[in-house]
């Protein structure tokens, strides 16, 4: 197997005389490299090496050496927007077995290309991706003035990373989102003992973007877009032990901990754990520092909710982030009514009835299904219609035929939508990934560049355990109330229109799509 390597890289005037390279990585790596040390992107570079031209996937008759000497022709200048990625032909009895309906996967979007340890990257964007909110957001941001600072960079291009992911096709690779991540948040561009870019951790990356696009996405009010989409306000009643003094505060969060104990099992446990805390503060009753006992509740409800798998922990004597390797299980549908404060389930109360009332009826369709099939068999052929159409059409009726239908009231459930994983033993090594439930219900995951069809049974299995893949990252959407469910009339008019978070109006149509869940089996 190939080792790495120092090589010379000459470009105009200007040379580099020691410059890592990996023959075990495809050329386009190197040039991602070349990039980053030039300005000249991947699409300008003419790279010559033993005086053949350099291809992206393929170091020709033999992979340079350790002193070899590289030429580099190209210009730099501005960024150049990525283009469209473009569909190559595949023959789908040359795939893996696995793989073999990936071509079919268009819809879904596309993988992106590994540049140098940047899964932890890809499967950020993968998972962001997933937030229909996120991505019309994204579709009306218009910067003030062209170029800007680094955070308006970093926004622009995650629009237009978005925006060629909408396209779907072929991977292709995401310089300039990575560039420009590397910019805003420079620990992202951190390099090894031999200069090669270094695995990060998921979860900082997933923060900081979201931190960047908090900073610019604005509703026309001036309101913070990503604090509507995933703001979680919470409440924290902290007493003190010895004294008795009770404070409160108020704060919002965008993701919920589950820790992880030696006794926690299940996803409801950990987040119990999560919202409960002890702060050293200070008593005015007894004039010093105080233990203060705090437990939190939550006071609104997001769109899409995130919750963190608190699995890593530094450990001093190695310097890394060890994993906590327990299994705890997540649920498909979360329900987080037991956080809430008394306010707020008094808020969902009517919601939940209705969407009770909805599913009941649901039962109760399934149940004639068989007596109207019967029925609709022996006057199908006269008619020339189908009993199975007839039958569908009674069962789809519902909350979960239409998206426009789940734009009511929080209920307080969620739907599993994405999960990022890593596989290994510390959060800066090992692997990430992304899986993210499509539009029709299946589950994909994204590998950096593969995209490979899973099932909700693939994904449940992620809980830990072992070296395998591991929920680190859980993105749920809202299930919201029928607005016009049978009987809807019965719940009382305040109930019904109230919502967990207040939003604005639009925000009820925009999140419409997102906040759909597949028709519910009961």
């Amino acid at each position: 197997m190939a080792t790495k390597c120092k090589v010379a890289v000459k470009w105009g005037k200007e040379s580099f005389p020691e410059v890592e390279l990996d023959p075990s990585q495809p050329p386009l790596v190197f040039k991602s490299q070349l990039f980053s040390l030039t300005g000249v992107p991947p699409e300008r570079q003419k790279v010559l090496l033993k005086g053949a031209v350099l291809k992206d996937d393929d170091w020709g008759r033999a992979a340079p050496k350790n002193g070899a000497t590289i030429m580099l022709m190209g210009t730099a200048g501005d960024p150049v927007v990525v283009e469209a990625p473009k569909n190559a032909p595949v023959f789908v009895e040359d795939l893996p077995e696995e793989e073999q309906d990936v071509l079919g996967t268009k819809a879904y979007g596309s993988g992106l290309n590994n540049l140098g340890n940047t899964c932890y990257m890809n499967s950020t964007v993968q998972c962001l991706y997933s937030v229909a909110g996120l991505q019309d957001a994204l579709a009306r941001f218009a910067p003030a003035a062209a170029g800007g600072d680094p955070t308006t960079k970093m926004v622009v291009a995650t629009k237009e990373l978005f925006a060629d992911l909408k396209r779907g096709g072929a991977p292709f690779p995401p310089f300039k989102f990575l560039l420009s991540l590397r910019e805003r948040f420079p620990q992202f561009a951190q390099t090894g003992q031999h200069g090669e870019y270094m695995q990060q951790d998921a979860e900082e990356c997933f923060s900081q973007v979201m931190y960047s696009l908090r900073e610019k996405l604005k509703e026309e009010d001036g309101a913070s877009v990503i604090d509507r989409l995933f703001g979680i306000p919470t409440a924290t009643k902290l007493v003190c032990a010895e004294s008795g003094e009770e404070m409160a505060e108020t704060a919002t969060s965008y993701t919920l901990k589950c820790n992880i104990a030696s006794d926690t099992n299940y996803l409801h446990q950990g987040i119990t754990l999560g919202l409960v805390e002890d702060r050293e503060k200070t008593s005015a009753a007894l004039g010093r520092t105080a233990l203060f006992k705090g437990s939190s509740t939550l006071t609104g409800l997001p769109p899409y909710l995130t919750v963190q798998m608190m699995r890593f922990y530094y450990k001093a004597d190695v310097r890394q982030k060890a994993k906590i390797l327990r299994k705890v299980a997540f649920p498909a549908d979360l329900d987080v009514y037991d956080f809430c404060s008394d306010a707020l389930k008094k808020e969902l109360e009517g919601p939940r009835a209705a969407m009770k009332e909805w599913e009941d009826e649901q039962v109760e369709l399934r149940k004639k299904a068989p007596k109207q099939q019967k029925l609709s068999n022996g006057s199908a052929a006269a008619a020339g219609g189908s009993g199975d159409a007839e039958m569908a059409d009674a069962a789809g009726a519902g909350p979960g035929s239409s998206a426009s239908a789940h734009a009511g009231p929080f209920t307080g459930r969620y739907q599993l939508s994405a999960v990022l994983t890593h596989k290994g033993r510390s959060a800066d090594s090992g692997h990430y990934v992304a899986w993210v439930r499509q539009a029709d219900g299946a589950w994909a995951l994204f590998d950096d560049d593969q995209i490979i069809p899973k099932t909700q049974e693939d994904v449940l299995a992620l809980s830990g355990g072992g070296d395998w893949h591991m929920a680190y990252l859980l993105m749920y959407t809202a299930v919201r109330a029928p607005s016009a469910a049978p009987k809807a009339a019965a719940v009382p008019a305040a109930e019904a229109g109230a919502e967990a978070a207040p939003a604005p109006e639009k925000a009820a149509a925009a999140d419409a799509d997102a906040a759909a869940p597949a028709p519910m089996d009961t």
